[in-house]
């Protein structure tokens, strides 16, 4: 009877030691994923920011050169914004800001809106969606251009009713199959637009104050809740 139990408690400590080792095992796994999945995601927003303004137009640390605006409504996302800025010579030309398009076919997308100090949009790049592949995912540039029409496109270019995709009345084209998810980018662009056009006097001026390095953050005080109308932009 002895001998039966001390067999039963080692066979109990060795589950015991088994499941402590493997659930070491698991968690120690799951946070090495979590961290390339991490460091991934930074990578390819790196390779973003520098696709929409490439280094050969401004020569500041633009990774490191950034301003703090609080989080928008029209911006759709959570929490306050890290936009990033771009200088020539210590002169800023143009900045960076995510935006998220929350009605896409499979859910959110989320993007980055370059612009520069006239309210002109210098690129746009995809960075996460769950669109469906062979149709929504041609908003990826490996996929094809058809994200490359907003570039030199403003509030005025095209006139505010013509945001939208062809079928719609718009001018960007649709995807054959998908025009749920072309439609909410062009969407979510526009009203990237409209938040630095709102904003764009007090973004300029602290643009302007801040040459080098991280830039200071911006409260929602400092920003305008006043309408902005479209048909005149």
């Amino acid at each position: 009877m002895a001998t039966m139990i001390q067999s039963i408690r080692r066979s109990a400590l060795g589950l015991g030691l088994f499941a402590v080792i493997t659930g070491g095992t698991i968690a120690v796994t799951q946070a090495l994923t979590n961290e390339r999945i991490a460091e991934q995601a930074a990578r390819a927003e790196a390779k973003a920011l520098f696709e929409i303004i490439p280094e050969s137009a401004h020569n500041n640390d633009m990774l490191r050169d950034t301003l703090v605006l609080p989080a928008g409504d029209r911006l759709a996302t959570e929490g306050p914004v890290t936009v990033w800025v771009a200088r020539q010579d210590g002169r800023p030309v143009g900045m960076i800001m995510p935006a998220v398009a929350p009605d896409g076919y499979s859910g959110a997308i989320k993007l980055l809106v370059g612009i520069d100090l006239e309210g002109t949009v210098l690129g746009v790049r995809v960075i996460d969606h769950k669109e469906t592949p062979g149709l929504g995912d041609r908003i990826e540039t490996r996929k094809s251009d058809w994200v490359k029409d907003f570039e030199g496109r403003s509030l005025g270019n095209p006139a505010p009713k013509e945001w939208n995709v062809k079928k719609n009345g718009g001018v960007f084209d649709q995807f054959t199959g998908a025009t749920i998810t072309p439609r909410a980018v062009v969407k979510a662009v526009q009203k990237t637009l409209i938040y630095a056009r709102k904003n764009q006097q007090v973004i300029r001026s602290r643009l302007n104050k801040t040459p080098r390095g991280q830039g200071p953050e911006v409260t929602p005080g400092d920003l305008t809740d006043e309408p902005l109308n479209l048909e005149q932009s």
